[in-house]
């Protein structure tokens, strides 16, 4: 699981379309099919409904993208604090980066939850449980 492919679940939801959502990311329709395919093998869940109209995110798949929405911002926070710096020592995060979610089929406990956000956000690939 990559910080990119939570980018693109993302983006895919927020546009309501995979054609669309790989026009606004500049890669082609079957390169982010397969990225998101991957993924749901990856973590054993589907995340869309496809159909001939269009697609829309499983009860599970909404889950996920609530996770996903959460690690993408941290990560956005982490680069804006140490790679930009334009963030004071003091900044406090948003009420929405710190509210608690219920559990999800990824993790078992906030420990869990925790590292898995760590190993995306440092890149790591391993398996959550």
């Amino acid at each position: 699981m990559t910080l990119q492919q939570l980018k693109y679940i993302i983006e895919i939801v927020n546009c309501g379309s995979i054609n669309e959502a790989a026009k606004r990311l500049y890669i082609t329709q079957p390169s982010l099919s397969s990225a998101v395919k991957e993924l749901e093998a990856e973590i054993g869940i589907e995340l869309f409904i496809r159909t001939t109209k269009g697609i829309s995110l499983t009860v599970d798949g909404a889950e996920f993208l609530s996770y996903a929405r959460q690690v993408v911002e941290q990560a956005g926070l982490l680069e804006q604090r140490y790679l930009n710096k334009s963030l004071p020592v003091s900044f406090a995060p948003s009420p929405h980066s710190i509210m608690p979610l219920p559990s999800m089929h990824l993790s078992t406990s906030l420990g869990k939850a925790v590292r898995m956000n760590m190993n995306l956000l440092c890149g790591k690939h391993e398996h959550m449980k």
